[in-house]
């Protein structure tokens, strides 16, 4: 592609690789102060000039920025002029745990949010929201850092389901907790180590800690947990999917409500 070429593809919406981008610093700019949906803004740490405006209207508008050095921005934009710049839009706004709560109250219901600790990869993160809505969930927790976040790829693994699962982003997941223990919200969080999970009872206000695909839940979020629930493995293998897991958890927390 020439000079010319790249010049006409700069600015340009992108969908490769399920990212919805619009790249280039003007068009960012404007993007940022129309109010359209912006998920988060990547930046080459060494692009000079405008771009500290660029971020500093991301931080005012709360949007995330996140660091990635040209060969990554170049992959991410198909090649286009991205000029040290690209803003991944959201398929949907996100929203807070004082509305998930307030939802709750609004319904009669006690609090049922699930915490997704880390969750990296969008289709799994996408499965977690299905499972959540159709399991009746108030909404689901995500940390601003390392994890999924609502893409093109995770709407069309949710099904759709983020046009109507609340979706909190947190910047710090560990006080986020604290301030839902201080509601009286119970923690439960899943882990190998812990109890069998048919044993232990889910009826009042909780919120379901689902950790990473890898490493499972971090040592701090597993230390705040009120309880630690585990599932029964009987065979050769000794894990299972991070959403395959959450949708067994959940829907043992609608079998116990429902009673």
């Amino acid at each position: 592609m020439d000079k010319k070429d790249n010049r006409r593809s700069e600015g340009r919406e992108r969908s490769d690789n399920g990212l919805q981008l619009i790249i280039g610093r003007n068009p960012v700019t404007e993007a940022l102060k129309s109010g359209k949906l912006i998920d988060t803004i990547f930046v080459d740490p060494d692009a000079k000039g405008s771009v500290s405006n660029i971020v500093r209207l991301a931080k005012e508008k709360g949007v995330v920025v996140k660091q990635a050095r040209g060969q990554k921005l170049d992959r991410m934009s198909g090649g286009a002029s991205h000029q040290g710049v690209a803003a991944m839009i959201a398929c949907t706004a996100y929203s807070t745990v004082d509305e998930m709560l307030e939802t709750a109250r609004q319904k009669g219901e006690e609090p049922f949010l699930i915490i997704c600790d880390e969750i990296e990869d969008p289709h799994n993160l996408g499965a977690i929201i299905r499972t959540a809505e159709t399991a009746g969930a108030h909404g689901v927790i995500i940390p601003e850092r390392r994890s999924a976040s609502l893409n093109s790829t995770v709407y069309k693994t949710s099904a759709g389901a983020v046009s109507w699962m609340p979706v909190a982003r947190v910047k710090n997941l560990a006080a986020c907790i604290d301030e839902l223990k201080k509601q009286g919200v119970w923690i439960y969080g899943t882990d190998g180590s812990g109890e069998d999970y048919r044993s232990v009872s889910m009826k009042g206000a909780m919120a379901l800690v689902i950790g990473s695909e890898g490493f499972g839940m971090g040592r701090l979020i597993k230390d705040k947990c009120d309880f630690l629930l585990s599932l029964p493995m009987k065979g050769r293998i000794n894990s299972l999917n991070a959403s395959v897991a959450a949708g067994i958890f959940m829907y043992e927390a609608v079998r116990q409500r429902g009673e």
